[in-house]
């Protein structure tokens, strides 16, 4: 049964206001303000569902409404005549950040927030060239899009949306609520990409199937990994005690077995306030070819991350294990996974590596015009991601078969061969460059062959 706002007291408001923790603090209203009821009384009438998700929500209960999120200058680049009133389609971390300033904070400093930043890699390579083509056009872009980027890596990263001359938006880049969205009042993000409006649950964003819109797939199979971890199986048979609606929901006092990704990630713990910096409690970050330490990634962004260390960042999430776990377990968990990392970092992605940067002057210039980009690409983008997040979430298929025997196979059974075979051609090619650049490249391969790493290739030992 949903609660009559006009019958209950300013004073009673603000009490609920205050269980609810920092969502609504310093911002209910005594009551549905003029703009909101005129937008109530239609939406209620035509568009039922949004009038009751909002029904069901927190914002319903602080009076916040329609107008309190929409609500616009009429100076905006997205701003909209509407019924009287001057509003913008989208509700962007700024406009949320009038009620919700220190969550939008540190969002904004999160690697989350810089998806629709990091789209210039060799994955929208793949979408906007290998896979796509422009021939979806739209008034933003009258040259042309690649639909299976603005379908594809769009949806996930955020799209950079742009805003038409009669202030609607391009169809080409909304609808959109990629957590790195590009708004056009300059902010980065969209809440509503973990908090779906207009409900805006605080149960749903603490579900695991809610990060598995982006995180789960042959290159980053988060959501998977979690399934299959202890970590999963205690939540999926502990459900009905997770508590997920618990307003504090502090792990170890609301709930004590199945950890989710909020758990560890961002929510409170007895010691540590709930963060919306999903990057303040990971020590490695596995998303390039090399694990790195997340504050380096963190300053090529020109984040504030810059200045936390990764062992900072490590007894930040230790502190949300040591509610289920003693300390000894947690430090020999720790040890597995650093020991993970060294063994993909150096056996395989450093050589790596450092083979296919002497194969640039023997391979046609276009990306993944080789089959070896291909090879390539898949050995640390797909397995050497799977082995290490598997590592990092104590999920062991996902360690072992679909990373270290995938990259191990396709090392020495793909790359090698196609690195024998450049090799084999550049030795005997005309040209000076291509002939230096093959003999280098086989001393190289001998190098790493005869290394303590791989020298069983060889039947040495």
């Amino acid at each position: 049964m949903k609660i009559s706002c006009s019958k209950v007291s300013v004073v009673t408001l603000f009490a609920f206001a205050a269980m609810l923790g920092t969502a609504f603090a310093g911002y209910t209203l005594a009551e549905i303000s003029r703009e909101s009821k005129k937008c109530i009384d239609c939406h209620k009438k035509e568009s039922l569902s949004i009038y009751e998700q909002w029904g069901s929500s927190k914002h319903y209960v602080a009076n916040v409404g329609c107008y309190e999120c929409h609500k616009a200058e009429a100076d905006d680049r997205d701003a909209l005549k509407h019924e009287g009133q001057i509003i913008a389609t989208i509700v962007s971390p700024k406009d949320c950040a009038r009620c919700h300033e220190k969550e939008v904070k540190e969002f904004t400093g999160s690697h989350h927030a810089k998806g629709g930043k990091i789209l210039g890699s060799l994955d929208n390579i793949l979408a906007e060239v290998v896979e796509g083509n422009r021939a979806f056009k739209t008034p933003a872009f009258p040259e042309g899009n690649s639909a299976a980027a603005v379908s594809g890596c769009w949806q996930c990263h955020g799209s950079e949306v742009k805003v038409l001359k009669d202030g609607s938006l391009d169809p080409a880049t909304w609808p959109n609520t990629g957590i790195g969205r590009i708004n056009p009042d300059g902010s980065e993000g969209s809440c509503s990409a973990c908090h779906s409006r207009h409900i805006f649950s605080a149960a749903q964003a603490r579900h695991p199937d809610n990060c598995g819109k982006c995180h789960l797939g042959p290159d980053h199979p988060q959501l998977e990994i979690y399934k299959e971890s202890k970590h999963g199986i205690s939540f999926s048979s502990n459900i009905d005690r997770i508590n997920l609606d618990s307003p504090k929901w502090i792990v170890g006092e609301d709930y004590d077995t199945g950890p989710t990704c909020a758990t560890c990630h961002m929510s409170a713990t007895p010691r540590q306030p709930v963060t919306h910096d999903v990057g303040m409690r990971i020590s490695w970050n596995n998303r390039p070819i090399l694990s790195i330490r997340p504050e380096k990634s963190d300053a090529r962004m020109g984040l504030p991350g810059a200045e936390i260390n990764w062992e900072v960042r490590r007894k930040n999430m230790q502190d949300v294990c040591i509610n289920c776990h003693n300390e000894k377990y947690v430090n020999s968990f720790y040890q597995q996974y650093d020991a993970l990392i060294d063994l993909y970092n150096n056996k395989f992605a450093k050589p790596g590596k450092e083979l296919m940067a002497l194969t640039k002057p023997l391979l046609k210039p276009a990306k993944f015009s080789n089959k070896i980009d291909f090879t390539w690409f898949e050995l640390w983008h797909h397995e050497g991601r799977r082995a290490r997040h598997g590592a990092s979430m104590m999920g062991p298929d996902y360690t072992h078969w679909h990373g270290t025997y995938d990259i191990a196979k396709n090392f020495y059974h793909e790359l090698l061969p196609e690195l024998e075979e450049l090799v084999e051609k550049g030795l005997h090619s005309k040209n000076k460059v291509r002939r230096e650049a093959a003999e280098k490249l086989q001393q190289k391969i001998k190098e790493v062959l005869n290394s303590p790493d791989h020298r069983w290739y060889l039947n040495k030992k």
